[in-house]
């Protein structure tokens, strides 16, 4: 599926969260903090191990170096960061077309529910758009990523980096007219990402 409006800029999608809520791309300044956000949320939701992985993974990914990534975008709210969402590249062999992984994303359980991680997942997308990424990639709820877009992709079109325990999960959103599947593997991802535990 192809995502509409992307010409609409994210603040003005999700108006009720206030004025005081950005979207923005991760400034430097920010970048310490933002293990302990992700931390912090799946610690809530999915227990203290899960939380102190997690954390463990984004300091990886932001210690990484790969080209093209990793581009991390924030909600920032008044100085103080309630979400953060990550995209890495995924190199398909032999295919000229640009595809992101979206993962992690992570809304403080506060902030929950309020259409934060909406919001800033349509301004990532955007930003991919502008980029002129083909195809952005996520493995998570189905549910939650319906709703912005992202549509059920079979390992045999798309390509996982490694098998998958949950397909259901394997969605995408095409950004471009571009939309013959069948992406050639190997496929490789961010080296956080080289773990076939992950998937």
């Amino acid at each position: 599926m192809k995502l509409a409006g992307l010409g609409v800029e994210a603040n003005r999608l999700f108006p009720r969260l206030g004025d005081f809520m950005e979207f923005v791309e991760c400034p430097a300044i920010c970048l310490p903090g933002l293990p302990d956000l992700f931390r912090a949320t799946f610690a809530a939701s999915e227990g203290a191990a899960e939380g102190e992985a997690l954390h463990r993974l984004v300091v990886q990914l932001l210690a990484g170096d790969a080209p093209g990534g990793p581009r991390v975008f924030v909600a920032d709210e008044g100085g103080v960061l309630s979400a953060a969402c990550v995209f890495t590249p995924l190199a398909y062999q032999g295919d000229v077309r640009r595809v992101r992984l979206l993962s992690p994303l992570a809304v403080l359980p506060s902030r929950q529910r309020r259409g934060v991680g909406r919001g800033l997942v349509a301004h990532g997308l955007a930003a991919m758009h502008a980029e002129k990424v083909d195809l952005v990639m996520t493995y998570g709820d189905p549910a939650f990523y319906g709703r912005l877009g992202f549509a059920p992709m079979r390992e045999s079109d798309v390509p996982a980096p490694f098998p998958l325990s949950r397909p259901e999960g394997w969605q995408g959103i095409w950004m471009t007219d571009r939309t013959s599947p069948n992406l050639k593997g190997p496929v490789t991802c961010a080296r956080p990402f080289r773990d076939p535990s992950l998937w």
